[in-house]
């Protein structure tokens, strides 16, 4: 796998237990903007920042090394060499495809993602997130309030490499769906979509992210789906395997805005907003403990690990998005203790 650039890195960050650095998410300490990124050389470098970690997936009830982990590193974005742009803005984040980046500026600002506005909270905080191929080169502009002048800086992201997932025993009917559940397929992208779309102004995206369950990861995002034989659309999620009735924590602060016991495909289903176009999505649920509408909170008992939908045995698959873009939930969280 591409290694991807970490920004200058927080010097309060705090060290994981035993095995390299716990990087913090909101190391927002210094202020301004700087690119000048630090590619890690070799995979030993990465393990004593704990950005690696095997991964197994299933095919046949057998595991297989499938992929690595690409660990998220809290950055903090110094205008040194930048003298121009001191007090202006700072970004958390990492520069690959299927990152989410989160970023404060001053109140009143705007900031453009490749020219188009990005909203921002009265406090300052924005968020945008790159998708799985997303194209290598995004322009990020940004405008302070009382001033004319467009700061436009590119950000250069690095290209993943993603696994071939092969699982064997899928029904054929989730492989090849009748004619006679496609408009039940239809309602449901539907709801899907306009859960995703909802662009509120909450600002748990800020929160460090939880992981949502314990069990061992059996499925990683972007790695190209083979369901029996046929190629199928990536995989979006972390999956996350566990007996029936495990039970699912929220990741973060945020509100229900679809609770769904019975889809075509993800079969019980939950998404929750996280404000301004953040949201988490949990599928293959064998229950739902909250209603649309409900606030939660993070590490609040949401749901329970299910079967349900296109599976071939039990677990949970956890998704990140940012409106449509769909990105890599296990950039934003530690993977060590998911097992446990």
């Amino acid at each position: 796998m591409a290694k991807a650039p970490l920004l200058r890195m927080n010097k309060n960050v705090k060290k994981h237990r035993g095995t390299g650095v716990n990087l913090s998410l909101y190391a927002l300490v210094y202020i301004g903007i700087v690119f000048n990124a630090n590619v890690l050389a070799e995979n030993n470098k990465a393990e004593k920042f704990g950005v690696s970690a095997s991964i197994a997936t299933t095919s046949n009830n057998k595991t297989t090394n499938a992929a690595r982990i690409i660990g998220l590193a809290s950055i903090d974005v110094n205008s040194k060499d930048n003298p121009e742009l001191t007090s202006s803005l700072v970004l958390n984040g990492r520069l690959t495809q299927g990152a989410l980046m989160r970023g404060k500026i001053s109140s009143g600002s705007i900031v453009w993602l490749n020219g188009k506005e990005i909203n921002i909270l009265a406090s300052g905080d924005f968020v945008f997130g790159f998708g799985r191929d997303a194209d290598l080169t995004q322009i990020l502009e940004w405008q302070l309030p009382g001033q004319t002048i467009r700061n436009q800086k590119r950000l250069k992201l690095v290209k993943r490499e993603y696994a071939i997932q092969r699982v064997e025993g899928v029904a054929s009917k989730y492989v090849s769906p009748p004619k006679e559940v496609l408009t039940r397929i239809r309602i449901d992208n539907a709801q899907i979509a306009s859960a995703r779309a909802t662009k509120s102004e909450l600002s748990a995206f800020t929160q460090e992210l939880m992981i949502p369950a314990k069990g061992p990861i059996s499925g990683v995002y972007g790695s190209q789906r083979v369901f029996n034989g046929e190629p199928k659309r990536p995989h979006f999620g972390l999956d996350i395997a566990g007996p029936i009735g495990t039970a699912i924590v929220a990741p973060i602060d945020g509100v229900v805005t679809l609770a769904h016991n019975d889809m075509y495909y993800s079969g019980g289903t939950l998404i929750i907003d996280h404000g301004l176009g953040v949201s988490s999505t949990f599928i293959h649920l064998s229950l739902i403990d909250v209603k649309q509408g409900d606030v939660v909170k993070q590490g609040q008992k949401i749901a329970e690990m299910g079967a349900t939908g296109r599976v071939t045995g039990p677990h949970l698959d956890w998704r990140i998005n940012w409106f449509k873009e769909r990105l890599d939930p296990a950039l934003l969280i530690e993977l060590a203790d998911s097992a446990q």
